[in-house]
């Protein structure tokens, strides 16, 4: 009873139904904090400099960098703010409430401007259909807080369970980080050999971007938190290129199934927080859906991954 209750904290529900305004709401700050961030930082391969990381309060930039030292922004979904730190020591707080995107944009710039940090940001959402710039969206305005701290620690499981995943491998791996993109928590591994030229297609994003950051074969994994048209939290794996016979693999835990139609795994994330070991029955998924990458891409195994054991005293 008492290890049922620690995972309905730590893998809270997430109806879609229930927070999707919200969702979509937040999607689009984080997108203004994500820009903020894309301006300020020199690039990173595979678009790395952009994204925001899981935090003790939510979802923050890290350190970036201005002209009087550094900053950083994070969205704390404990106390529903969001902060404005300076190296300075200087700080300043948004809050998080239902409001437009149109006043979150003009207010979070109004205090940066105000503590001496100056940002030009295209000013429109990327990856979304209908895409309506910042300062005239007037539809967004929801936040839940309940709801949005059921996801942010959602996020928290999930960023312990990927960062075990990715210290098992000694290649190129990205970090563990947040896409504001789509929304989706992610961490790729990289086999080491160039790729074919991306097709790009990704709505209001340059066909350029997405061949860039798919130079190199990858594997990658995520946690993503559904959509109108997909309404469930799911993880997802994927391989680009994609070999004939990847999605032909067997894959754990059997809950996990292939889509033909967008050539990913999938897992529900009901069945993760639902499972007795949440941890170990993603851990499950993750690593076997790597190796159907790995063997059918016939990747370096021996080469990329890390077996060391370090030895206590």
């Amino acid at each position: 009873m008492e290890n049922q209750l620690k995972n309905m904290l730590a893998w809270p529900e997430l109806n879609f139904n229930h927070w999707k305004n919200t969702l979509a709401t937040v999607h689009l700050w984080t997108q203004i904090v994500g820009k903020i961030r894309l301006t300020k930082m020199p690039w990173v391969n595979h678009s790395w400099h952009v994204t925001l990381y899981v935090s003790p309060k939510g979802l923050t930039t890290g350190s970036v960098p201005y002209a009087g030292g550094i900053f950083e922004i994070e969205f704390d979904f404990l106390e529903h703010k969001l902060d404005i730190i300076l190296s300075t020591g200087q700080r300043e707080s948004v809050a998080l409430r239902p409001q437009p995107v149109k006043l979150f944009y003009e207010e979070l710039f109004s205090r940066l401007h105000n503590m001496g940090i100056e940002a030009q940001i295209y000013a429109s959402p990327n990856e979304v259909e209908n895409a309506v710039p910042f300062q005239k969206d007037e539809e967004h305005r929801s936040y839940d807080p309940a709801m949005m701290q059921n996801f942010w620690r959602a996020l928290v499981s999930v960023n312990k369970v990927f960062t075990e995943f990715r210290s098992r491998f000694s290649g190129k791996c990205s970090p563990v980080h947040f896409f504001w993109g789509a929304f989706d928590l992610a961490v790729t591994r990289f086999s080491g050999k160039t790729a074919p030229k991306h097709p790009g297609g990704a709505p209001n994003m340059p066909d350029v971007i997405m061949q860039e950051a798919y130079s190199h074969e990858v594997s990658s994994c995520g946690f993503w938190p559904g959509s109108e048209q997909s309404p469930h939290a799911v993880f997802y794996s994927y391989c680009y290129p994609t070999p004939a016979s990847f999605g032909q693999q067997v894959v754990e835990p059997e809950e996990a199934f292939f889509s033909q139609e967008m050539g990913e795994y999938f897992l529900p994330y009901d069945v993760v927080r639902q499972s007795a070991n949440p941890e170990a029955t993603l851990l499950k998924f993750l690593e076997s859906t790597y190796e159907a990458a790995a063997q059918t891409g016939n990747w370096d195994r021996k080469a990329l991954e890390f077996n060391f054991k370090p030895t206590t005293s």
